[in-house]
């Protein structure tokens, strides 16, 4: 049987689309999953507001209370670790509704937002606008509409619930919130910081490193669980310590006088450096480009995923181009799952699979 030109024209444009049906399924089965993104339901005590801040700030002061912003994201797992953990808590919860209005902000939303500075803004350009990284980041404003707080991820109950009374106390007209967290969070007596091997040795000189190769601050303190959490569950992971091992860094006992010799080739201590950077809590992660530029920090409760991600901003030069940390995870991600391999945002590494090298 003769086939014709059409006919065979006919023929292998069906046999073609048959094969891109097989590559298309063959290549969606490959595709890694995307685990570890929790809805969230917001309390319905949260204020429906107009985004009219200094209206929300009037009302707020009008009730003797403050304004409480919150910036969230859909499928964050931090933020609902904020909601289920955190603002479960029936003193938290109480301390907040007393003394706060809370606005909600989607950081990817298009809802108009009129700023105090009477700017206008949708969500997205908002949070743009102030360079939001983490969600949940919360700003907390006085009754004069100047910001005397941010939080820039999720925190655990101990500590947000010092954040909360800090700004509920009007405690910023007696001292600096680092100072507060000092008094109030006091640091164990014993115990000593969990070392890794890509730590950096005594004296400590980042200005022998400075425009050689980034380096990244380590602030810890002792008998710190959230450290042991970091040591134990996030840095044992084979993948993040080689991307570290790309970096100069350095672990400093916060409020120790160990002695530092700062990017700036002045010499300093491990107190005084972190008072200067306005590290607040242990453990706080303060990442720097080669030239000395800080880029991003870690100073709340992130998982391999995020920690990891923070790292590799820096290291591929991608922060250059894309100034949203959160675009950049989500085409981290995205890269991670054409490759055949499953991303987890909410995981832990598996110290027993993934032994530290």
């Amino acid at each position: 049987m003769r086939v014709t030109g059409k006919e065979f024209t006919r023929i292998a444009l069906l046999f073609s689309g048959v094969l891109m049906f097989f590559a298309a399924a063959f290549a969606a089965e490959q595709q890694g999953k995307f685990l570890g993104a929790k809805p969230t339901e917001y309390p319905a005590w949260f204020k429906q507001s107009f985004l009219d801040f200094n209206d929300d700030i009037r009302e707020a002061a009008a009730h003797g209370k403050r304004l409480m912003v919150l910036f969230h994201q859909d499928g964050c797992p931090y933020c609902n670790a904020l909601v289920e953990r955190n603002l479960a808590q029936h003193d938290i919860e109480q301390a907040i509704r007393k003394n706060f209005d809370v606005v909600a902000i989607n950081m990817w939303g298009d809802r108009e937002v009129a700023s105090i500075d009477g700017k206008q803004y949708t969500e997205k350009s908002f949070a743009a606008a102030l360079k939001v990284q983490f969600t949940p980041t919360i700003l907390f404003f006085n009754e004069e509409g100047k910001m005397i707080l941010r939080l820039n991820g999720y925190i655990p109950p101990d500590r947000f619930k010092v954040a909360i009374d800090y700004v509920a106390g009007k405690h910023e007209k007696q001292m600096a919130y680092r100072d507060y967290v000092e008094k109030n969070l006091t640091p164990g007596k014993s115990g000593d910081l969990i070392r890794q091997s890509f730590f950096a040795e005594k004296p400590y000189n980042l200005a022998q490193v400075r425009g050689k190769q980034p380096f990244a601050l380590f602030f810890e303190q002792k008998d710190c669980p959230n450290c042991e959490t970091l040591h134990k569950q996030v840095l044992v992971d084979t993948d993040t310590r080689d991307i570290i091992k790309n970096f100069h860094t350095v672990q400093l006992d916060m409020w120790s006088d160990t002695p530092v010799v700062g990017a700036d080739g002045k010499q300093t201590t491990a107190r005084e450096l972190a008072r200067q950077l306005d590290v607040k809590y242990a453990p706080t992660i303060v990442i720097f480009n080669p030239d000395g530029k800080e880029v991003i920090r870690s100073e709340a409760f992130f998982k391999v995923f995020h920690t990891q991600g923070m790292f590799d901003y820096v290291l591929s030069g991608s922060y250059v181009k894309q100034p949203s940390f959160q675009r950049y995870l989500s085409d981290r991600a995205h890269d991670i799952q054409a490759q055949g391999k499953d991303v987890d945002i909410w995981s832990l590494a598996d110290e027993e699979k993934k032994p530290a090298k």
